[in-house]
């Protein structure tokens, strides 16, 4: 079955989806669910992104079943990575999804986080940053969003090239294969033909060094969002030649064989 890998119910701070909402959602189209609250401990700003763990046991593990799993988006952050660690270890999670939202101690969401800033050195810089991050996090399953510093960077061309930074994105996806994660095929700006243009570039380029595997992934925030664009994340993945894959409690099961 197809699993959409990465989503957030009302257990996340930035979102205030109810999960049966989100569980009809899916089973309308036809896959499976993945509940990844965000866990990002000590972020920058007023919002607190972490979640009572036990709460969400207690309130979701009921709902647990061939269709939906529980897992965890964390944050991953050199100052934080014994907390994240501590927080996912001996816990019943499916999957642990490793994300890099905050860079110099800035959130990457914040449009101050931009200003006086070109391109070329801060891509490079977050990319260099997000290769050193898996290699401190080892014990995540999946390496979530590689284009998540393109949905708020405002200059007027926001994509990854992978011809600009072949050599940051080679690092952070041979980090993605050494340390035995699973990359994330986010479709998060698949509305936009040249980010699936240049994403693909880089999921070839993941195949040619030796990847395998990717989880789809909505990064849904809202019932609307859930599956979205699975149709052309699956083309992608199929011409890139990789299997699309799920976890339950840490174990890569396959949906689909390239």
């Amino acid at each position: 079955m197809l699993f959409d890998n990465h989503t957030h119910t009302k257990h996340s701070a930035d979102s205030d989806m109810r999960p049966d909402f989100a569980i009809m959602e899916a089973a309308d189209k036809g896959i499976g669910l993945v509940f990844t609250e965000h866990y990002d401990p000590d972020f920058p700003g007023d919002t607190d992104f972490t979640f009572d763990k036990a709460a969400y046991f207690k309130e979701y593990e009921p709902l647990r079943s061939s269709r939906l799993r529980l897992g965890v988006e964390l944050g991953m952050r050199e100052d934080t990575v014994d907390k994240v660690q501590a927080f996912a270890k001996d816990e019943p999670f499916d999957l642990t999804i490793g994300s890099l939202h905050v860079l110099d101690g800035k959130d990457i969401y914040d449009e101050d986080f931009y200003e006086d800033k070109e391109k070329q050195e801060l891509y490079a810089h977050y990319l260099e940053e997000m290769e050193r991050m898996i290699r401190l996090h080892p014990f995540i399953d999946v390496l979530g969003h590689i284009d998540y510093i393109c949905r708020h960077a405002p200059y007027s061309n926001p994509d990854m090239t992978y011809g600009d930074f072949a050599r940051e994105i080679d690092a952070v996806l041979r980090a993605v294969i050494e340390t035995d994660t699973t990359l994330e095929l986010s479709t998060k700006r698949f509305g936009s033909r040249q980010a699936r243009k240049e994403l693909f570039t880089i999921y070839k380029r993941f195949y040619d060094l030796g990847g395998r595997y990717v989880t789809l992934g909505s990064d849904a925030h809202t019932q609307d969002a859930i599956g979205a664009y699975f149709v052309d994340a699956e083309d992608m993945a199929r011409e890139a030649g990789l299997s699309v894959v799920t976890f339950r409690e840490h174990r890569m099961q396959i949906s689909w064989y390239a």
